[in-house]
């Protein structure tokens, strides 16, 4: 749907909208499997399901991976093609980077790499947030950047971090050193028109003496680099769709996505209890609420079936129970995307989508799975178009023509 007509038709009301997102929630049955949402026990959920609508949603379209960004802003109801973003400025929102018109940003992987020079290890282990940032001093002590150009690498999570170059002239339109594979060797920095060639020459020199400074570090021995973005802003949802939206979200990045989106973003949570007193507190200064839950993605890219399982039962049972004691007038539950425990990473197939609410009209499904969202009402639609759907059904959305 054109997000322009539907911002005509938006209202500002007092009604709620919980959005609850678990990342990579999405699966697909292996090794003799259901997925981690159709094994996990979830009786909330499963309630939620026979009192709402049931549906799937292409994060971006059938057949295309996304990455997490573009699926995210396309559940916030924006264009995830045309509003697409290098994942680099997520980060530096999300750990409060003042980014300025000068910078290019980055999101980096630590990794490892073997004395052949190829990749064992994309994340480098997942190391601690403290092994990240004593990796980080290292190399900004022993770095020597080129004439012009300004260096900062600050720590984001565990085996993730921000690069950002400052200087003149200088493009985004650079190419990833990460392969997304393990057994070959990083890719190099490669400018994708000419004026990026200046931030080219800058970044694959600073990458070359990285190597060499965090060759004898066991894990994180070497850094990729992704997801390249200048400085951006995009219309606010207040703008767009008259929501005083918050977002409470342990991980950087989707702080940073929701910062992008104009949301009030409240501090890291604890743990699932803490998320929900967090709600709870911030109930009566906002409309729309979006929650996230990290580690459903992350369990499913590292291949780890129970564990994706029991996050999804963790949240049935403290989150879950949580938003709706509140009574919000739309609660929808979904992912940003797939990430199936058998393939370790993002795919293709649609997200499963819950939403309940006084003005949802139900369908027959008794449980929230991808099996039964393929059947619900909602049916299956572009993920851009879930956003209008729990708009109007929260009244936020106006009569369109006499």
């Amino acid at each position: 749907m054109n997000s322009d007509f539907v911002e005509k038709l938006a209202v500002e009301t007092e009604s709620r909208i919980v959005l609850l997102v678990m990342d990579g929630l999405g699966d697909i049955p292996a090794d003799g499997k259901g997925t981690p949402l159709e094994e996990a026990l979830t009786p909330n959920l499963d309630k939620l399901a026979s009192e709402g609508v049931l549906g799937q949603f292409d994060p971006v379209a059938p057949g295309i991976t996304p990455g997490s960004g573009p699926a995210h802003l396309a559940l916030f109801g924006y264009d995830p093609v045309a509003n697409n973003v290098g994942r680099g400025i997520l980060s530096a929102f999300g750990i409060d980077f003042d980014l300025t018109e000068r910078d290019v940003a980055a999101r980096v992987n630590f990794c490892t790499i073997d004395s052949n020079g190829s990749i064992t290890d994309r994340r480098a282990g997942r190391i601690s947030d403290d092994e990240n940032k004593r990796v980080c001093a290292k190399v900004l002590a022993s770095v020597k950047t080129p004439a012009g150009v300004e260096l900062f690498l600050s720590t984001e999570s565990q085996h993730r971090a921000l690069l950002v170059v400052r200087g003149e002239g200088l493009s985004d339109k650079l190419g990833d050193t990460d392969p997304q594979m393990t057994g070959v060797p990083p890719l190099e920095v490669k400018a994708l028109v000419p004026e990026a060639e200046g931030a080219a020459t800058a970044l694959r020199d600073i990458l070359k003496q990285v190597k060499r400074v965090l060759a004898d570090e066991k894990k994180a021995n070497m850094m990729l680099l992704r997801g390249y973005s200048g400085f951006k802003r995009l219309p606010s949802m207040k703008n767009r769709f008259g929501l005083n939206a918050c977002a409470i979200a342990e991980y950087p990045m989707y702080r940073g996505l929701a910062k992008l989106v104009g949301m009030h973003v409240l501090p890291p949570y604890r743990d699932f209890q803490d998320a929900v007193a967090v709600l709870k507190a911030n109930w009566s200064a906002h409309t729309f609420f979006f929650v996230h839950v990290k580690k459903t993605d992350s369990y499913g890219e590292d291949g780890n079936f129970e564990a994706k399982k029991h996050i999804i039962e963790d949240v049935d049972k403290t989150i879950v129970p949580g938003i709706v004691s509140l009574n919000p007038d739309v609660l929808v539950v979904t992912g940003d995307h797939s990430t199936p425990w058998s393939m370790k990473a993002h795919s293709w197939h649609p997200t499963p989508v819950l939403m309940r609410g006084k003005l949802v009209r139900r369908d027959r499904c008794t449980r929230f799975s991808e099996t039964e969202c393929q059947t619900g009402g909602l049916g299956r639609l572009p993920l851009v178009d879930l956003m209008p759907i729990a708009l109007s059904c929260a009244g936020k959305l106006v009569k369109f023509g006499a």
